[in-house]
């Protein structure tokens, strides 16, 4: 998964939790079973269990994804001869569409930042990358100094799979950044090895990912903000806004380090939601 997928510490955190399902089931329930003797009814009956333990259709989808990534390896080492997670069907289940933040929701979670702590202009730039840039979470404390491109009015992201892209980056969030690099990060004891990081804690280290929805869930709770917001609440938002606004489909993708376009699709329908919604509540034919 690290070497040949390239995928992240993240990602494979996540398969292998999915992993101890299936060793933690066949533990319990056919003790005597290697992976050579598991059968589709076997694992027909461990998705009917974790149904049971009420996770949702789309945490089961995944462990699904995982299972048959690890029989598809298993096949290709010669380990088994047979993979018993072709037929297994994934469970149905609808798409979600995203919570959205209206521009003037983003304004006052920036609002509300307190300035007179040291850390009010670094939460006042993350927020404005996050939103401006639509960066994830990991791309976001990762984000490097010798990455940041002004003068050219980009930024250089490390992507899923360690994939490359350009986002274009606009003057608020090179404003906030400036600021933030030349007023407190500049006097930190930084620690070495995290010299080239954008966003340092207090310690002069890199930002983990769990500081940055700390400081998101403490924000939304001071504007009373009614909405379940993460950090990916910004790239939401980011997306859709620029849907909006007609951007092209496909430059969306790119900025957002989709491989699918089917992924950035997602964003057409929530403007479509919002079309109905708007629809319904303003048209003359729609009121009483």
């Amino acid at each position: 998964m690290k070497i040949e997928k390239s995928l992240s510490p993240n990602s494979v955190e996540a398969y292998a939790r999915d992993y101890e399902k299936l060793t933690t089931f066949v533990a319990q329930f056919h003790p005597s079973k290697s992976p050579s003797d598991i059968e589709l009814k076997d694992l027909q009956e461990m998705m009917a269990w974790i149904s049971d333990l009420g996770i949702s259709a789309r945490s089961q989808a995944r462990i699904i994804s995982g299972i048959k990534s690890f029989f598809f390896y298993l096949l290709l080492d010669d380990e088994i001869k047979n993979d018993p997670s072709e037929l297994l069907e994934q469970p149905k289940i609808g798409k979600k569409l995203p919570e959205v933040l209206s521009i003037e929701e983003i304004d006052q979670l920036k609002a509300a930042i307190d300035m007179s702590k040291q850390e009010g202009h670094r939460n006042r730039a993350i927020i404005e990358t996050l939103y401006s840039c639509g960066l994830r979470v990991s791309e976001l404390i990762n984000l490097k100094i010798s990455n940041l491109y002004f003068d050219e009015g980009f930024v250089r992201v490390i992507g899923k799979g360690n994939k490359e892209r350009l986002v274009p980056i606009s003057p608020s969030v090179i404003k906030e950044i400036t600021i933030y690099l030349d007023l407190v990060r500049v006097h930190q004891d930084i620690k070495p090895g995290h010299e080239d990081f954008v966003f340092l804690n207090r310690r002069g280290a890199q930002l983990t990912r769990v500081m940055i929805f700390t400081i998101i869930k403490n924000l939304a709770e001071e504007i009373g903000l009614n909405k379940n917001i993460s950090p990916h609440t910004f790239r939401h938002s980011f997306a859709t806004h620029l849907v909006e606004g007609g951007a092209n489909l496909r430059a969306i993708q790119e900025m957002l380090g989709h491989e699918s376009i089917s992924t950035t699709e997602i964003y057409t329908h929530l403007s479509d939601e919002m079309l109905k919604e708007a629809i319904s509540s303003f048209h003359p034919r729609n009121k009483q």
